[in-house]
């Protein structure tokens, strides 16, 4: 990755080597109330990017600008309050999750960013190798590294975790947009070997009541569809904890004849994302095989 630029105090990560694209740090976390100068600094930075991307907050759903732009989408739960998620926006099921949670004796609550919580993640994210049928990309970082990462966006962002006894079994990670109007989910993740405890789902209940408290109208957790991706268990999860899609655009201004060309053509899209929904579930069905090979022949071994 190309070394980040600063531009109207905001950090701007640029990726991709013939095609260079720029999106701002925290992109769907953080927004742009005037792109028009980020743009211009952009252009004046002296180095070559051929196109930048920004997308629109989850309650603005109509274009604001006259950039060439396409549809992106957010999972997102409109929230009033916590009683009206409960009774009106999950079903019975999802709501016998959270209580199965408190039954085996989970614990959630919101923590602060300190030493221990650190620590905690640390060893959440160091239990597995393998999740969702793929490597984990946080599998195997030192302490240090995971606290740079969890630092991110500190000042406006919310820690909830889930304790087991002395033990935090997992966490949540909410980070709030400049005007409060959506906490986006950063990260939520539980050790697998509590699963059946439904940490995440009392995570999320407990994410609601952040988000009441703090008269924030959305809860965001990402996309609520990713290219042509089918339904999986995430995607079902979302949805039955009361998530909706909800479409916004996303503008990709071109800065150079080559973006502007790679943009008319789709080359800003991955070549997997061209491919047939059919082929690409047969190869990650392939992969998820694979890892779980490597990981049974991992564990045989010790």
């Amino acid at each position: 990755m190309t070394p980040a630029l600063t531009i109207c105090g905001r950090e701007i990560n640029i990726r991709g080597r013939l095609l260079r694209v720029a999106r701002t740090e925290g992109d769907k976390y953080r927004f742009l109330d005037d792109p028009r100068l980020v743009v211009e600094g952009l252009q004046n930075s002296g180095r070559r990017i051929d196109l930048f991307t920004f997308i629109q907050r989850v309650s603005e759903t109509s274009p604001k600008y006259r950039y060439p732009m396409e549809w992106d989408n957010f999972a997102a739960l409109p929230i009033s309050t916590f009683e009206h998620w409960w009774t009106r926006q999950v079903d019975a099921k999802t709501r016998n999750m959270v209580r199965r949670a408190d039954k085996k004796g989970v614990v959630v609550r919101e923590v602060t960013f300190d030493e221990k919580l650190v620590c905690g993640v640390w060893e959440v994210y160091n239990e597995c190798p393998i999740r969702q049928g793929k490597p984990f990309p946080h599998y195997g970082k030192d302490i240090e590294t995971v606290r740079k990462m969890s630092a991110t966006f500190l000042t406006t962002s919310i820690f909830i975790g889930a304790f087991l006894g002395n033990q935090m079994i997992g966490f949540v990670k909410l980070t709030i947009d400049e005007t409060r109007s959506q906490a986006g989910v950063m990260h939520i993740i539980a050790m697998l070997q509590h699963r059946d405890k439904a940490p995440t789902n009392a995570l999320i209940a407990e994410s609601v009541k952040a988000c009441t408290k703090r008269n924030i109208p959305y809860l965001v957790y990402s996309n609520f569809a990713y290219g042509k991706k089918q339904r999986d268990s995430l995607s079902d999860f979302k949805k039955n904890n009361g998530f909706q899609r909800i479409d916004v655009p996303r503008y990709f201004v071109p800065m150079t004849r080559i973006g502007a060309l790679a943009f008319r053509m789709g080359m800003h899209h991955k070549l997997i994302e061209r491919l047939p929904e059919s082929l690409i579930a047969k190869l990650r069905d392939l992969r998820a095989g694979w890892y779980s090979r490597k990981l049974q022949s991992s564990v045989e071994a010790t």
